[in-house]
């Protein structure tokens, strides 16, 4: 069951240890999907639209939830907030063959540098499916990607269900050469139920979790990337996407087993920053 706002706001300042240091942690920004509104909140998000394959050969087109030109239809919005969760679905229409979905981003809205940021996501199962919770950087507009940078906090492909992928890009840096794979302990689907899904942001290193913060995953410094590369993450501010692709070059297509509907559920995006670091607010 969601936790309750109430409960959540007794805990929003924290102790936590990170890399054996003591660190106060102060909630300064969140979206828990539970407004009256069947609606992301349009202060926190805004819809990227369209096909065309997104530079991945991608199969589905992304819609707003009013668009009405085919193949998006209002009567079946691909993005909606209910029961205290963000509904995000891929739909296939039986006729047509052809899918659409979401991609919600707060570029304009909500953008942040440095913190400890996470979502609580339960993740679809099927080939061809490919959630993901990540960053680009404000600047995108005059750097484009991958002069911005990219924090891909989690991604999953559908044929490797144990697997989550967390990654990050930028000039010299883009592909896998800084991409680490995780899988839980149990060695179950990560589709099975909600999974935690942070990172933890300083200047001159990115660390990404999965449920538990004190034990990250995977650690990138400026240290690591390749000759020639260059570090964007102490540049600026970067801005949130949710997205549930189907298809393309890397998850491959869906098969006759991939389900007609598809749904990415997310609990909230949460937004922690430290007090010994001089941290931005939310962007106004």
């Amino acid at each position: 069951m969601k936790r309750s706002l109430a409960l959540f706001l007794c805990v929003a300042s924290a102790s936590i240890v990170h890399a054996q240091t003591t660190r106060t942690e102060h909630l300064v920004w969140s979206d828990e999907f539970s407004g009256p509104s069947s609606l992301p909140d349009p202060a926190n998000w805004t819809f990227e639209t369209g096909g065309n394959g997104w530079g991945n050969r991608e199969l589905e087109t992304y819609c707003a939830p009013s668009a009405a030109q085919s193949p998006c239809k209002p009567s079946q919005p691909n993005a909606i907030i209910s029961n205290g969760y963000l509904h995000i679905t891929a739909r296939r229409d039986a006729v047509t063959g052809k899918w659409t979905s979401a991609r919600l981003t707060t570029r304009g809205l909500q953008s942040f540098q440095y913190g400890r940021i996470e979502a609580r996501i339960k993740i679809p199962a099927g080939a061809g499916v490919w959630p993901a919770f990540w960053m680009l950087g404000d600047d995108i507009g005059q750097r484009p990607w991958p002069a911005c940078g990219e924090l891909d906090i989690m991604e999953n492909i559908g044929k490797e269900p144990t697997k989550i992928h967390g990654s990050v890009h930028g000039i010299g840096f883009t592909g896998t050469p800084l991409s680490t794979i995780t899988e839980l302990a149990s060695g179950e689907d990560f589709a099975g139920g909600f999974h935690t899904y942070g990172l933890i942001w300083s200047p001159g290193k990115v660390q990404y979790y999965v449920d538990n913060p004190e034990h990250p995953y995977a650690t990138y410094t400026r240290a690591d990337l390749p000759k020639g590369a260059v570090w964007p993450f102490d540049d600026g501010r970067y801005f949130f996407l949710l997205n549930l692709a189907m298809g393309g070059d890397w998850p491959g297509p869906p098969t006759a087993a991939t389900l007609s509907t598809e749904e990415m559920l997310v609990d909230y995006v949460r937004v922690y920053q430290d007090e010994q670091l001089s941290l931005n607010t939310p962007k106004q």
